[in-house]
């Protein structure tokens, strides 16, 4: 694959999902450009409206309006999620600040992945939970009501966590206090806030938020996804020749772990053009190919960078020597099990990678991948997986290549887009990517 020229990835899910759900906390109209349209942020704006919040399809290229009335109506019928998790889980946050009672599902990867880590500490706060699956997941039901101040030390470094507690300060007018264990998660979700007048202040490793601020209406232009850039930046390391443009680039530093691992591994990624708006920073992100070596990514540099480390396994597969993901156990309950399906697609695809305790070793290679990448609907592998059949000599099958959409819509025509040769563009597959269906290769 040779790369060459500028695209552009989709608006950054995180910051679409907030956008949303704060625009419905704020009395008017506030406007959205730039916003994802992908599966997930379809979950957020379609629960909304049941909750009584005007929100305009999100299509393509058109703004998003949002129509705010400061408080959430109480819904007729379930709550259906779909596959976002990031929808459920901030959702429960300003649902706990409601005298109203919710019930929320999703579709069967959502209703297996945890909740407690939310309900436990927003019960603390005064909302009540009932699991109506008799285990820890949805369906859940909630009570919401009268909130009180809370200071929690969280069990596990989560943006998700971190900010359906904030939701609910903001949403219930209380204190909230965090801690982190490991390292620090993503924060839009703070400077997203400050914006908007609340003071959120770090000292000693807490995190507080105090509810002074006020969500007014507001226009926002949402950058593009770094996690989605990340899938780029790694076809054009793994590339031929040539230098590829991934332009207004989100470039929050919580977000852009996985560029320090990469520029660890050899790789030359600039930033230009760089600007900030409502505290984000955004830029371009150019990228060449490069020889790779091995590192290590510890355990304190995973929250910063967990999403990435599907297709920074694969680039670790074509590295020199071998590369260890340290205490990366959380990815056993993100869309898939996505720990054991790394090592597993790996394998099948002819390098040598295997899980070790809550450890991901993957071993560089030369060889061509060849074989069957199954993804069990996680659109972070189907993504990542096709990014390895780029290279030269590679017949990579996807099971489920249409599950990319959960958070890139267009994601094979962006990653065609990326070519540079002329007579490239345009075809019916990537290089070296086949059609998807279960079966042998």
């Amino acid at each position: 694959m040779i790369v060459g020229g500028t695209v552009r990835v989709p608006g950054d899910k995180s910051l679409t999902h907030r956008a949303l759900l704060l625009g419905a906390l704020a009395r008017g109209t506030s406007t959205i450009h730039g916003a994802l349209t992908s599966l997930d942020a379809r979950s957020t704006a379609r629960v909304l409206r049941r909750l009584g919040v005007g929100v305009s399809p999100l299509r393509a290229g058109r703004p998003v309006r949002v129509e705010g009335r400061g408080r959430l109506r109480p819904p007729e019928g379930r709550l259906d999620c779909g596959n976002s998790g990031t929808t459920a889980r901030l959702l429960l946050g300003m649902l706990a600040a409601h005298p109203f009672e919710a019930t929320l599902t999703g579709d069967a990867s959502l209703r297996a992945r945890p909740m407690r880590r939310v309900t436990l500490p927003l019960g603390r706060m005064g909302a009540r939970f009932d699991e109506l699956a008799g285990r820890d997941g949805l369906p859940l039901r909630v009570r919401g009501g009268r909130l009180i101040p809370l200071r929690y030390e969280m069990p596990v470094s989560s943006a998700q966590i971190k900010s359906a507690l904030f939701l609910a300060g903001v949403a219930g007018g209380v204190a909230v206090a965090v801690r982190e264990p490991h390292g620090r998660s993503r924060d839009h979700t703070e400077r997203l806030l400050r914006a908007f007048g609340y003071p959120v202040a770090e000292r000693d490793g807490w995190i507080a938020l105090e509810p002074s601020g006020r969500i007014e209406p507001f226009e926002m232009r949402v950058p593009g996804d770094p996690s989605s850039a990340a899938f780029l930046v790694a076809a054009a390391l793994l590339a031929e020749s040539g230098s590829l443009r991934i332009a207004g680039v989100g470039l929050n530093p919580t977000r852009t772990g996985f560029l320090d691992v990469l520029r660890r591994m050899g790789a030359a990624v600039t930033v230009e053009n760089e600007q900030v708006h409502f505290g984000e920073p955004v830029g371009d992100l150019v990228v060449g190919p490069a020889r790779l070596r091995a590192t290590t990514v510890e355990a304190v540099e995973v929250p910063g960078l967990i999403d990435e480390i599907p297709v920074l396994a694969v680039v670790a597969s074509r590295a020199e020597g071998t590369t260890v993901f340290r205490e990366v156990g959380e990815l056993r309950v993100k869309e898939s099990d996505r720990l054991s399906l790394i090592a597993a697609n790996l394998r099948a695809l002819g390098a040598r990678a295997e899980v070790v305790g809550d450890d991901l070793v993957v071993e560089g290679g030369e060889a061509p991948p060849r074989g069957l990448a199954r993804t069990a609907g996680d659109h972070r592998l189907a993504m990542a997986f096709a990014v390895l059949g780029t290279l030269p000599g590679a017949r990579v099958r996807v099971d489920d290549p249409a599950c990319a959409a959960v958070s890139f819509p267009g994601f094979a025509a962006t990653l065609r887009a990326a070519r540079a040769a002329p007579g490239a563009r345009g075809r019916g597959r990537g290089p070296g990517v086949v059609p998807g269906r279960v079966g042998n290769p």
